[in-house]
């Protein structure tokens, strides 16, 4: 397993991440991921450190703590052996402390989720999303106390729009409190809106990315093809609701040059898909998710090789997309040369 310092940071991660999403999963969207208990996922995480994988990703909200719970089961006596990452800020109940990012709300969050996961102290919190009716100052003070009493090591952010990170790190960088130095961030082959400011952005002030649904809600698996019925087998039929969109004819042609590099290379569909992530900048680690130990097993040999650049190439070109005002008249200026490979 490789591993990449996540962002700025001192923090080193692996370039793959195991997602407990579908750890203890209940409810209409985490039930139709998985409903892995202690027991299977403590054999997933036995995996996951086989092979060097040591990063986990759950949240408060995944089945309203319990994959939390669970996750905190499995790692139970290997703490030093493991980073956690989790995330805060999105609702959890209908009372007026029960979201967002306000100074109550984080030191109970935080407090919650130590709990919950059995253990003192959190690598990587992680706020879900922007809390726009809490000023920047008092949500980024609040994880500096937390920092600084040791419950919490790194901060980041999640889902944030560009003007939302950039507000929050200029604030950091102006009152000296901690930096976000990850952002949990949606991009895949299917899905590279995230190249349009987040990933200049994540480049000029050293916030790595996070990748989460790099198969695109499982629309990358190989099994979604033109002229086919949606595989009954799918949790499309129950999630798609909750995922990002994508065009189906965009979609299939992605598909098929993905299975065309997948025998050149004797890899799987799913392996191309996340190996092409792992080369794109900004890119610290890519969250996978697994039911099944075979799933897992899978997705982990997406690492150990390399695409070449023709293959990488035909990927990059299948699944460009023009990028909107006020991005694509500058996309190809001299600003961009310096990421390398250069966006497309």
């Amino acid at each position: 397993m490789d591993y990449r310092n996540l962002g700025a940071s001192g923090l080193r991660v692996p370039v793959l991440s195991f997602g407990a999403g579908t750890f203890g999963g209940s409810g209409p969207l985490f039930g139709a991921w998985g409903n892995t208990d202690a027991e299977e996922a403590r054999r997933l995480v036995d995996i996951c450190l086989e092979a060097g994988v040591n990063l986990f990703d759950t949240a408060d909200v995944y089945s309203a703590g319990a994959s939390e719970e669970v996750l905190g089961q499995a790692i139970h006596g290997r703490r030093d052996a493991v980073l956690i990452s989790t995330k805060t800020a999105l609702p959890m109940g209908d009372g007026p402390q029960d979201w967002g990012a306000s100074r109550a709300r984080l030191i109970r969050a935080t407090e919650d989720a130590l709990r919950r996961l059995g253990t003192d102290y959190i690598d990587l919190l992680q706020l879900h999303a922007f809390d726009a009716s809490t000023p920047v100052e008092e949500v980024l003070s609040t994880l500096d106390g937390l920092v600084a009493s040791g419950k919490v090591r790194y901060v980041g952010a999640s889902n944030f729009a560009g003007w939302e990170l950039m507000k929050s790190l200029a604030a950091a960088d102006r009152h000296g409190y901690p930096r976000y130095v990850a952002h949990q961030v949606y991009y895949s082959l299917a899905g590279r809106d995230y190249e349009w400011e987040l990933m200049p952005l994540g480049a000029d002030q050293g916030v790595g990315a996070l990748v989460w649904s790099p198969l695109a809600w499982g629309r990358l698996t190989g099994k979604i093809r033109r002229g086919q019925p949606l595989p009954k087998s799918s949790r499309l039929h129950e999630t798609a609701q909750y995922g990002p969109p994508v065009d189906d004819e965009k979609l299939f042609d992605i598909v098929e040059v993905l299975a065309t590099v997948a025998a050149e290379t004797g890899r799987t569909v799913p392996q191309i898909a996340i190996n092409w992530l792992l080369s794109r900048p900004t890119v610290s680690s890519v969250i996978i998710g697994a039911r099944t130990e075979e799933q897992l097993r899978q997705n982990l040999g997406a690492v150990g090789w390399s695409l070449s650049k023709a293959q990488i190439e035909r990927l990059d070109a299948v699944s460009a997309v023009t990028a909107p005002y006020p991005y694509f008249p500058y996309r190809r200026q001299e600003g961009f040369a310096r990421l390398n490979p250069p966006i497309v």
